[in-house]
């Protein structure tokens, strides 16, 4: 039985090109090891271990270059495994050369074939990928040779240069290709979220406006079901209208338009018109924390309290305030709460709040409303901005 299809949106690995060229790179080094293995065969120590070398080169390379082809097919495994294979028949030209062919620096039989191991970690790892096979391809260089030359120096400084400038490249398309996806997924999630506004405008929100109408006409009962569906329809509204939430590049949320969804004929939002980006966790914790205070005002304020959320983010902490213009918490009540075991608001909203280092103070009075303010310090890294207030 096969799967539904994804709506997923797939998006080409912007590494592609470096694979292919990493491919072609290795077939063409192994065709230039090749003829130089011809040229000095018998000047080799054991020529035939040599041509041992150069078909499991050969056949390394086919394996890789039909892996390396395909997206799946290049695993961390089979790169880390390709750092060994490379390595060891590098090494193995101990046993080929003579004392002679390395005292002249004479090509190894892997010869250019050998930097392939760091194009391939590069293009796997990045930079430090890069970067580290360099090093270590250069540490065996010196291994196998055990002396210093110019040349030796000058294939270390390319070892390094190509794993770097390589890495460079793969980190910039991997950075690209995660930009790509996730602005494929919000266009294809703002695309459905349009249709569903379509649908729900014709439907639900027609229905709803039309028993909001009528129930205003009919009065009584039916009048307090047309408050509640136009409450329902503003709610909906506000939904289908808020643009869905994509975690940027840092995993950075909008709590801002979080806040929005939010909003309906009893709840006023009030936010900064520029996006307050915060890390997921502090945000779903903030949304979260709002939300068991605005539950707090329907439970206990009353079906006709209204209550307004003022979002602010200073130079270094967010501040939340939900205030109601409820009939207020007497005094001494949460305290009573407390001691009867009905935690509810200390464990949801305060325990939040002191969970992410922030502070959270209540302004109440009979009568007066309630107004919780909740404060919680920005990350340090965040950098500083000019003072916002919310627009109404």
């Amino acid at each position: 039985m096969t799967s539904p299809p994804s709506n997923e949106p797939r998006v080409t690995d912007g590494r592609s090109p470096l694979w292919r060229g990493h491919n072609v790179f290795r077939v063409v080094t192994l065709l230039y090891a090749s003829a130089w293995v011809a040229f000095q065969f018998h000047a080799y120590a054991r020529p035939w271990l040599a041509v041992v070398v150069i078909s499991l080169m050969g056949v390394w390379t086919a394996f890789t270059v039909w892996r390396y082809s395909t997206r799946a097919g290049r695993t961390n495994l089979l790169v880390a495994l390709d750092q060994v294979v490379v390595t060891v028949l590098f090494l193995s030209n101990e046993f080929i050369l003579t004392e002679q062919q390395m005292a002249e620096s004479w090509p190894t039989v892997v010869t250019a074939w050998h930097p392939t191991m760091t194009t391939a970690a590069a293009a796997q790892w990045g930079i430090p990928g890069g970067v580290a096979s360099g090093v270590f391809a250069a540490g065996c260089n010196f291994l196998l040779r055990w002396k210093t030359t110019p040349d030796m120096v000058l294939d270390t400084v390319l070892l390094i240069g190509v794993g770097a400038v390589i890495g460079l490249a793969s980190d910039s398309a991997r950075r690209t290709t995660a930009r790509l996806a996730r602005a494929l997924r919000a266009e294809a999630a703002t695309a459905e979220r349009e249709r569903l506004a379509r649908n729900i405008h014709d439907s639900v929100l027609q229905v709803l406006a039309r028993v909001r109408r009528r129930g205003a006409e009919l009065g009584g009962e039916a009048a307090e079901l047309a408050k509640l569906a136009g409450e329902q329809e503003i709610a909906l509204r506000a939904l289908v209208a808020t643009t869905p939430q994509e975690p940027s590049e840092n995993g950075e949320t909008d709590l801002a338009a979080r806040l929005q969804v939010l909003r309906t004929g009893r709840v006023h939002v009030s936010v900064p018109g520029t996006p307050v980006l915060l890390g997921e966790p502090l945000c779903s914790e903030l949304f979260a924390a709002v939300r068991e205070a605005l539950a707090n005002v329907d439970k206990h304020a009353g079906p006709d309290a209204q209550a307004w959320v003022l979002l602010e983010e200073l130079p270094d902490e967010v501040v939340i305030s939900v205030r109601d213009d409820g009939p207020g918490i007497p005094e001494g009540r949460l305290d009573e709460a407390a001691a009867e075991g009905r935690l509810g608001v200390a464990k949801s909203i305060r325990g939040r709040v002191e969970g992410l280092g922030g502070t959270i103070t209540l302004d109440t009075e009979p009568g007066e409303g309630t107004e919780w303010e909740i404060r919680v310090p920005l990350p340090v890294a965040k950098p500083a901005k000019r003072r916002r207030g919310g627009e109404r």
